[in-house]
């Protein structure tokens, strides 16, 4: 694991050289050059008897995947809050914005507990997991994602994992993330601009 951290670590620093400062027009997140496309990835949801979930907004509408873990004691909680209370202030429009929360610590987060956190947070959230090493680990190389998960001696477990939020649009294309601490009207003001974008190529 400590390999894979080490490359996808490079490779994350290599592609998160573009991010755009905004006054509203422009966005604040970070645009990846070229956009990754992830419509072809897939995780089972275990908030909908583990169907096979696609990385790809519906029509129109906008999908935002974080990965983290339910134990985690303050950066998840946070994000997942900063989300919560973007979608509150997006009115009417949030109902377009779609939230999926992969775990990378399916060992102690079940199918339940995962569920149950990220709706928490958002009410019909998606809860993505999987025991497979491989397939978690080939679902977050695209992303840019990466995470470690070490068990010591005493039995206690140590976990670290990127933060950012990623904003995927009806194409499966990767459009926009933010990362850890963006300001939730920050987030608002994205989520409503990949909105407009969505609604204006569906026609």
């Amino acid at each position: 694991m400590k390999t894979r951290v080490a490359l996808a670590g490079l490779t994350a620093l290599v592609l998160l050289l573009s991010a755009c400062g905004g006054d509203g027009a422009e966005p604040t997140g970070i645009v990846r050059v070229p956009a990754p496309e992830l419509a072809g990835l897939s995780l089972p949801d275990a908030a909908n008897g583990n169907a096979g979930f696609a990385f790809k907004a519906d029509p129109g509408e906008l999908l935002v995947v974080y990965f983290g873990y339910t134990s985690c004691p303050d950066v998840c909680p946070t994000t997942l809050a900063d989300v919560r209370s973007a979608l509150e202030d997006l009115g009417d429009d949030a109902q377009y914005v779609d939230l999926a929360m992969i775990t990378v610590d399916p060992d102690r987060d079940d199918g339940e507990r995962l569920t149950a956190y990220v709706q928490s947070f958002v009410p019909n959230s998606h809860a993505l997991r999987t025991e497979d090493p491989d397939e978690l680990w080939n679902v977050a190389q695209p992303f840019g994602a990466i995470y470690e998960v070490e068990t010591a001696d005493d039995g206690t477990v140590e976990v670290g994992h990127t933060a950012f939020l990623y904003g995927i649009d009806d194409a499966g294309m990767l459009q926009l993330q933010w990362a850890f601490g963006t300001e939730p009207d920050d987030l608002r003001s994205d989520f409503a601009l990949l909105l407009k974008r969505a609604k204006e190529n569906r026609g």
